[in-house]
Order: structure tokens, then C-alpha cells, then sequence
């Protein structure tokens, strides 16, 4: 870890040179001041085992309340690990605000776009919108783009409880800074005493994301690698690696937590990162993992924890530690599953006992870990605490590949299906469904959309098993909208048709595909209910990888959508001033769009 000593000078002081709001706007992430999270609502602070026939466990209450937000999109100028740069911010922060609200709650959030010359969206990760497909904030999918100048209200269910993160799903925008978590307070399987709430895992590239994009078509690929790796969007930074035309600031300031003694904590992981998938640990601590994405498991220990792009896992940590003393904390971008090694992969934040220096540096020693791959913690590790049991046979199996083409321009392309996606800003898949009369049995269901808007619909099928492969060797961590689904098995080779655990295999809604080896292609079987009628993307969460085209829409029910006279008049909210916006403005879609 010499590299952490070079970036990290000071000797034994961690004095940060610049102020939060140089490094991270109005934002508190990071900072000792940063608040503790409590619940809103005591019905759900007790800790009570869910059994098999607990509703409670699977249906949200409604609870007749409404949780607003008010948030405007704008450009800044930030430096987070002391490299000035511009970025995307909601409020002024980075990252954004936290959004919280009670399981069963309405949540109403007014976005305005001040970009002036970039639409956006803002995508609500994790979340079902079960009756409310047309807010899921995927734009060509769900919606058009917020045109700059205009504002939309999203409106939904809180319909999921833990934790999880907000984005915009335009192009690879999120990755200049849109985005910010997400934590909805629900029913507790394990007791803990202080909730840290969120900390955000990611890597950060100090150009724009447009030219981190545009470097991604080339022959062969030429991306960017990653300057940094960032926790709650801090981290210092060797200012002789600077590669780009920017101030640079050394010591621009890591962030730091507050632990007590004997106190249990929960700590809320969340990678919202470009490509890096994070390994976290804590030197000398215990993790013990109680829920990973949307879905609470039986409590497991570990000394790391491995969270892909888009993942979430709630761990709790007792405090070991005794009065001031202090360890680090750490989260390292995995170089195994990286396209491009970063330049600085090594992020690390200060943990402070009570009466410690807080700009005292930690003197602990991490855990070793020997990376041997690029999956989360095998499937029969982890248990959902609510069980669910597949259907005994699926209704309809369908292998889905990914792949890679070079197109007639010489540009590279993954595929997915055999198809590379490219948004349609301006015709929402959604509302093409809401007016197709095309039956949804029929074979030639999708044949009403173009080919590279990657629309697979399976009809009125109750249950849909995807076995999914990759050809290719890179990983990729893949989320899917609008479900948590089972995991049934994952591999290279040919499934044989084994599940793990059948009875209640480990539900998800983003999960880590593997790399193609010499024992062949990767694969993972996934497994879902078909009662969410929608448009729900699958795709990688590499932003770049997305930007390339690996990304397929699932049409859901559509006979069900075309009946819902709600969709067209509210996507007519961000259509018609996206609609007017782009008959006088270029759209620079250089990518897929997503």
C-alpha cells in the first residue's frame, strides 16, 4: 500500500487543504457533521423475525403520507480529490442529497434541469414503480429527456425498504456526479445502534464524461482509465499524476466516520461507480452483511465485502475499537475486473473513536485478499431472510448472449441478443407499446421497433427464465429495472441445471456476470415474475459498456400496457418540451443514449 503513503502526505496529520465546499459543494458527505440517520416512523424500529406468510415482508403498507423533495440540475466546478473539474450537481452537492422516506410512503420529487444544453433524467435504482412504469427515469424507455430549462415531477411508491441510490440514466451522465442515495426505512431482522447511513464506493475520472465516452469506439477499445477512487465522494490525490489541464490541490481531504465503543453500526454500501467494482473492508473489524441490494438476508460475517456497480449491501460493525482510537477504512477499485487498471485504485477514509484526534492518521494494517474473480460471495452464502420459492417450471426460457461487433464505421459495439441498443430520445419505447394493437402472443410482437432499440417481449407469460452468457472476457455488473428477481445458478461452461438452494435462492435486482475462460462462456440464470407491465431495461451498469450498447428493453405484458390510458398524457409532460427543445437544438447523442 506505498502507493496510499505517497498520495496521503502529511506524516501522522490528515488535515484537509481545502474546504467541503471546494471539494464537495453544499454537500455534507464525507464531513464528521454529516447526520446520523433515525427512522421517521417507530411502527417499523422493532426487531421482529418475518416468517413465510408475513405479508408485510413482500407488500409495502400504504401509509397515506407523502415525502416532497425539490431538487434543481446544474454544472459546477468541484474538486473532490482536489483535481478541479466541472461536473453535474443536484442542489449544489456531490454527491446529491439523500432521499428518505418510510416503506409505503409517497415520494414526490420536482426535477428542474438547469444543463443548458443536455437533457437528463433521474433513474430511481432498485425501485418497482409497479403502476407507475412511466417514472423509472429511463429516457427513450420510460420517458423522453427533461429538456434544458424544463421540470418534471416524479411521483411513486416507496415500494421497496432499504437501501439503494438515485441517478440519471441520460448517456453516461451520472458519471460527471448526478447522483445521490436512497434510504427507505422498513421492518428490522437484526439490532444495531447507530446508523452511519450511506457510503458511497466509486471511481472518478477527472475529463468529462463526454470524453470518457468517446474514447470507448475505437478499434480496439481505448477507454480512460479511472484517476481515483472516492468514499462519499472524497479522496486525496498524487498531483504529479495529473494528466489533464486542471488545478490540482494535494490533500485535498479524505472523508471520516465517527464509531462508539461497544455500539453496533450499520453502515449502508453503495457503489454508484463509472466501472470499478469495490472490495470494502475495515482494518480490524468485523462485517456482518444483512442485506444485499433491496433484499434482507440471514446475517453472515466477512472481513470484505465485494459491491459491483449499482449494488448495495448493508453490513453492521461492531465497535471494537476503545477511546481514540482510530483505523482505516477501505475500498479498493478491483484491478481483475477493470478494462483499464485505474491510475490510483486505493480509496481509504478515517474511522474515529470517541476523544480520538480526528486528524490523527490511522497506523492499521488492512486484511489481506486474494481476488480470484469477479463475483459477489457465492450464491448459497446468502439467504433472504422473507423466502420465496421459484415456480416449479418457468413458462418460457429464453438464452440472451453478449457479444461485441464491429460496425460499418469501424466503431466498436457490444451486443446483447444479438442486437446493439441506441435510444430514440424522442419516441419512448413505452409509448410506442401504449398504441401498438400488435398482439403480444404473436411471434412478430416486437417487429413494430427498430431493431437497435433491443425490444424482447415474452407475451402473457406468468414467469420468464433469462440464461444469460457472456462470450467475451469481461465481467460485467448487469441490472435489471422493475424486479427483484432469483439468482438460480452462475458459471462457465453449460448449465447443467442445478439451482442453488431451490427452495429460496438469493433475490437481487443488479448482479456480477462473469468472464468468459477457458472453460467457456459465463453464465447466470436468472429467474423473474411476469406482473409488472412496463418497460424494464437489462443492462450493464459500466457506464461505458452501456454507452457501447450492451443494453436490451423487456417489454412486459404488453396487452396490459396498451390498455393504460394513463402513459400517453404523462409522458406527453417531458415529450412535448423535449419535443419543441430538440426542433431547434442539436442532440449530441454520441453514444447509445443510456
Amino acid at each position: 500500500m506505498s502507493l496510499i503513503n505517497s498520495i496521503l502526505k502529511g506524516a501522522s496529520l490528515l488535515t484537509a487543504a481545502l474546504s467541503q465546499t471546494s471539494t464537495n459543494g453544499l454537500s455534507l458527505w464525507g464531513t464528521l457533521d454529516a447526520p446520523l440517520l433515525s427512522f421517521f416512523d417507530t411502527t417499523f424500529s422493532t426487531t421482529s423475525p418475518f416468517g413465510a406468510n408475513d405479508t408485510l415482508a413482500t407488500t409495502p403498507p400504504w401509509s397515506g403520507r407523502t415525502k416532497t423533495y425539490d431538487w434543481t440540475i446544474s454544472r459546477g466546478y468541484i474538486a473532490p480529490d482536489g483535481v478541479n473539474k466541472s461536473v453535474i450537481l443536484v442542489n449544489g452537492q456531490f454527491p446529491g442529497p439523500l432521499l428518505e422516506a418510510n416503506w409505503g410512503d409517497t415520494i414526490q420529487v420536482t426535477v428542474r434541469n438547469n444543463i443548458p444544453d443536455e437533457g437528463t433524467t433521474v433513474h430511481w435504482h432498485g425501485f418497482l414503480q409497479k403502476g407507475t412504469p412511466w417514472m423509472d427515469g429511463v429516457p427513450a424507455g420510460s420517458q423522453c429527456p427533461i429538456a434544458p430549462g424544463s421540470t418534471f415531477v416524479y411521483k411513486f411508491t416507496a415500494d421497496q425498504y432499504g437501501t439503494s441510490w438515485y441517478h440519471s440514466h441520460y448517456s453516461s451522465q451520472y458519471s460527471a456526479g448526478l447522483f445521490g442515495p436512497i434510504v427507505i426505512y422498513g421492518p428490522m431482522h437484526a439490532d444495531y445502534d447507530i446508523d452511519i447511513g450511506p457510503v458511497m464506493l466509486h471511481d472518478w475520472y477527472h475529463p468529462d464524461y463526454y470524453e470518457v465516452v468517446e474514447r470507448l469506439f475505437a478499434v480496439p477499445p481505448d477507454p480512460l482509465a479511472a484517476n481515483n477512487n472516492l468514499i462519499n465522494g472524497k479522496m486525496d490525490f498524487n498531483c504529479s499524476q495529473l494528466l489533464v489541464n486542471a488545478s490540482c490541490t494535494p490533500n485535498a481531504g479524505i472523508s471520516k466516520f465517527s464509531f462508539q465503543s461497544g455500539k453496533t453500526h450499520r453502515l449502508r454500501l453503495i457503489n454508484p461507480g463509472s466501472e470499478g467494482n469495490q472490495r470494502f473492508s475495515i482494518d480490524g473489524h468485523t462485517l456482518t452483511v444483512i442485506a444485499v441490494d433491496f433484499v434482507p438476508v440471514e446475517p453472515y460475517d466477512t472481513k470484505v465485502v465485494y459491491v459491483g456497480v449499482g449494488q448495495r449491501t448493508d453490513v453492521l460493525v461492531k465497535g471494537i475499537g476503545k477511546t481514540g482510537d482510530a483505523y482505516w477504512m477501505r475500498s479498493n477499485f478491483s484491478q481483475l475486473c477493470a478494462s483499464s487498471p485505474s491510475h490510483q485504485p486505493y480509496a481509504v477514509a478515517g474511522v474515529y473513536y470517541q476523544g480520538a484526534n480526528t486528524n490523527a492518521r490511522p497506523g492499521t494494517t488492512a486484511y489481506p485478499f486474494n481476488e480470484t474473480n469477479c463475483l459477489n460471495d457465492p450464491l448459497n452464502t446468502t439467504t433472504p431472510v422473507v423466502p420465496m420459492t421459484p415456480p416449479s417450471g418457468p413458462a418460457v426460457t429464453q438464452t440472451i448472449n453478449i457479444n461485441y461487433i464491429i460496425n460499418g464505421s469501424g466503431m466498436f459495439l457490444f451486443t446483447m441478443g444479438g442486437n446493439s441498443f441506441r435510444a430514440d430520445y424522442n419516441t419512448p419505447v413505452l409509448l410506442v407499446a401504449t398504441n401498438s394493437s400488435a398482439s403480444p402472443a404473436a411471434s412478430n410482437a416486437t417487429s413494430i421497433y427498430p431493431t437497435d432499440w433491443n425490444v424482447n417481449t415474452f407475451g402473457t407469460n406468468s414467469s420468464v427464465r433469462l440464461i444469460i452468457t457472456n462470450s467475451i472476457t469481461v465481467s460485467h455488473p448487469m441490472h435489471f429495472h422493475g424486479h427483484n428477481f432469483w439468482i438460480l445458478a452462475e458459471g462457465n461452461g453449460n448449465w447443467d441445471g442445478t439451482i442453488t438452494n431451490p427452495s429460496n435462492p438469493i433475490r437481487r435486482d443488479s448482479f456480477l456476470m462473469g468472464a468468459s475462460n477457458a472453460v467457456g462462456p459465463a453464465y447466470t440464470v436468472i429467474e423473474y415474475i411476469s406482473d409488472n407491465p412496463g418497460v424494464w431495461p437489462l443492462h450493464c451498469h459500466v457506464a461505458g459498456h452501456s454507452s457501447t450498447g450492451l443494453y436490451i428493453n423487456i417489454l412486459e405484458r404488453p396487452d396490459l400496457l396498451s390498455q393504460d390510458p394513463q402513459i400517453p398524457g404523462y409522458l406527453s409532460e417531458t415529450c412535448d418540451p423535449w419535443n419543441k427543445w430538440t426542433s431547434s437544438h442539436l442532440v449530441d447523442e454520441i453514444d447509445s443514449g443510456e
